[in-house]
């Protein structure tokens, strides 16, 4: 029999209430008091994660969360975030009020501004400020929610993309999706409840740990499925095997684990158990979800989309294909949008074009798609980086004519919702006239972390787990707040 998301709730729960066995507690007892503490930490964890809504919270606006991260930081003075005066003074120096204080990843000396390289123009009837880079997503002005004042506390890619992804700089902490799984579940039995998908030729300089289930039971840590190939690794039964013969070797396979969690009171092992289960049952769930052929000519060509090949385009249609089977949380990682190079050409021009257009039409395919379903109603889409730009060459030695691209800027970057319970055709926030940091409403990735575990039906205040001696949670220890401007 499958193990069901309420049967391992139950189990886990079960397991934090007992602790320990009395085997377990005398085995702890070899290596000291503190292996003690630490297995009546583990069971007052389980305890607590055993009491996480498995029915949709009344509060509830969405039910599914499309993450899209466009690793690399793009440039939000070349998309969103239009600064006529910028345009201006494009060449005279940075003012020193810009330097002082501050840290950056390349500008040594007094740079040079940098004006925006594209042209801008105001969309839809919300008048949304959208750059000519992207014409199909700025036919959706209307359904976005942009906020231009996020900030963040990190200025280098990768403790400032695991800042975004998992509310701290450091690996080892649970991922938004793997907070959001384990708070709320998964309506999909076939499939995991939280799925990552990835283009751009590369993995993330982090690598899984943005995806990562951290202090969580494992079950809840994200899948990585492939666009291109099998889904899963292995996913097929080895020639000669039938389903019948699996089904039998699963059968005594948990068997044997069900006797050692009897044992040992192991709490992983209810979750190896789970996961052999959701394996055998992906083997006929994943590929018909996952196969691109069975779309018509005409979605194919919407997307850009290419069966076979890995891709941005085929991941978003991958992602709407998901919702429309309730994965609970489905992540988007495209590489390649770091604005850097040693001429024009490959940062804010040919480079950062191609970036562009290889993201723009799948992106707006994708909003118009779940519109057009009723999905885009309780399904939340996030699109962002993972940091901003600055408004000044990147400088590097001096040398600011010789590398055109923008440094790295925790300061003020944009983030745009759609769907799922906020505002549409809104625009939160300012930033100077310059596009440096906000002069209204700054918004803090933790802030974000919180209003999009509101819209989810979740009290980020409460979605706690014991963890080191803090209750920890996705916002981390310090203050944040549900950011209800961006509300509908």
């Amino acid at each position: 029999m499958a193990m069901t998301n309420d049967t391992l709730r139950n189990e886990l729960y079960r397991a934090g209430l007992e602790h320990t066995t009395r085997r377990q507690f005398l085995g702890s007892c070899t290596t000291g008091m503190g292996a003690i503490w630490l297995a009546l930490q583990q069971g007052a964890a389980l305890a607590s994660g055993a009491g996480a809504a498995s029915t949709p919270p009344p509060t509830q606006r969405a039910k599914r969360v499309i993450y899209l991260h466009m690793i690399g930081a793009p440039s939000q003075l070349e998309l969103f975030d239009y600064k006529p005066t910028l345009a201006r003074f494009d060449g005279q120096e940075c003012p020193q009020e810009y330097l002082e204080g501050n840290r950056f990843a390349f500008i040594q000396g007094t740079p040079k501004l940098l004006g925006p390289q594209f042209d801008f123009a105001r969309r839809g009837q919300s008048g949304a400020w959208v750059s000519d880079r992207l014409p199909h997503l700025a036919q959706h002005a209307d359904d976005l929610c942009i906020i231009k004042t996020m900030q963040t506390d990190q200025f280098n890619h990768g403790p400032a993309q695991l800042m975004v992804q998992t509310g701290q700089p450091r690996i080892g902490y649970p991922s938004t999706g793997s907070w959001v799984t384990w708070g709320l579940g998964s309506e999909q039995e076939d499939l995991p409840g939280f799925i990552v998908l990835l283009s751009g030729g590369r993995l993330p300089r982090v690598g899984k740990a943005l995806w990562g289930g951290g202090f969580l039971p494992s079950v809840y840590q994200g899948v990585h499925c492939r666009s291109k190939g099998d889904p899963v690794l292995n996913l097929a039964d080895p020639a000669g095997v039938g389903r019948d013969d699996r089904r039998a070797l699963l059968d005594a396979l948990r068997e044997l684990n069900q006797e050692s969690h009897s044992a040992f009171g192991d709490p992983e092992t209810l979750t190896r158990i789970a996961q052999y289960e959701m394996a055998y049952r992906m083997q006929t769930a994943a590929p018909e979800a996952m196969d691109l052929s069975a779309e018509s000519p005409e979605t194919l060509e919407r997307y850009g989309a290419k069966p076979g090949e890995e891709s941005l385009a085929n991941n978003c249609l991958l992602a709407r294909r998901l919702a429309e089977r309730d994965v609970r949380f489905i992540q988007l990682f495209d590489w390649g949008w770091d604005s850097h190079g040693a001429a024009k050409e490959e940062a804010l021009n040919s480079g950062f074009k191609n970036k562009c257009e290889q993201m723009d039409r799948p992106v707006a395919a994708l909003l118009a798609d779940l519109k057009e379903r009723g999905l885009l109603d309780d399904t939340l889409v996030v699109w962002s980086g993972e940091f901003g730009r600055t408004p000044m060459r990147e400088n590097r030695g001096g040398e600011e004519m010789k590398f055109i691209g923008r440094d790295h800027n925790p300061h003020a970057f944009t983030l745009w919702m759609a769907g799922g319970g906020v505002k549409a055709g809104y625009t939160h926030g300012e930033t100077d006239e310059f596009g440096y940091q906000p002069v209204t409403e700054p918004v803090h990735v933790r802030d974000f972390h919180a209003t999009l575990l509101h819209l989810l039906g979740l009290d980020h205040e409460r979605l706690t787990m014991p963890f080191q001696g803090l209750d920890q949670k996705l916002t981390g220890v310090k203050p944040a707040r549900v950011v209800r401007e961006v509300l509908a």
